[in-house]
């Protein structure tokens, strides 16, 4: 398997698996998330490769090159606020292996090469969101090393 950055021949595939991990959403929050939909569409990917600001990286396999996973990531830089330190944040904005091949430690190698990217890089933290009803990649990340730095709180009206 090698990870790269994510080119312009990669965009079917990561709408494959932008569909899958919407359905995973959907599965635990159908009334939040559209069964079936995905979160960018092939337009939105094709920015977001050519965005400095928007790291996009794919999984391959070794033999045909095909995409069986990847990371879509954010930029954030906090600069002269007047609560925060300057700093700068990977953020992950959506981490996704291919379902016919999960728990094969796809996933760990991609999470492993962001943070090696993210120090590489200068990066102050790397975060992430995850949805509560997403018990899997709860435990993923947990078994990644981690921790909570906040909680978001809803009341559906």
């Amino acid at each position: 398997m090698i990870i790269r950055k994510a080119e312009e021949r990669d965009i079917p595939d990561i709408e494959r698996l932008l569909v899958q991990i919407c359905t995973v959403h959907s599965d635990g929050r159908p009334d939040l998330f559209k069964n079936g939909g995905q979160k960018y569409n092939y337009g939105q990917i094709k920015e977001i490769i050519n965005d400095i600001n928007r790291p996009l990286f794919v999984a391959c396999d070794d033999e045909k090159e095909s995409v069986i996973g990847y990371a879509m990531c954010i930029v954030q830089n906090v600069q002269n606020n007047t609560a925060l330190h300057d700093m700068k944040t990977l953020y992950l904005d959506d981490l996704c292996v291919d379902e016919t091949i999960r728990g094969q430690g796809i996933g760990r190698k991609i999470y492993d090469y962001l943070l090696e990217y993210a120090k590489k890089e200068g990066f102050y933290n790397f975060t992430l969101n995850v949805w509560e009803c997403n018990e899997g990649a709860k435990r993923f990340y947990q078994n990644c090393g981690l921790s909570v730095q906040k909680t978001t709180l809803e009341k559906i009206l």
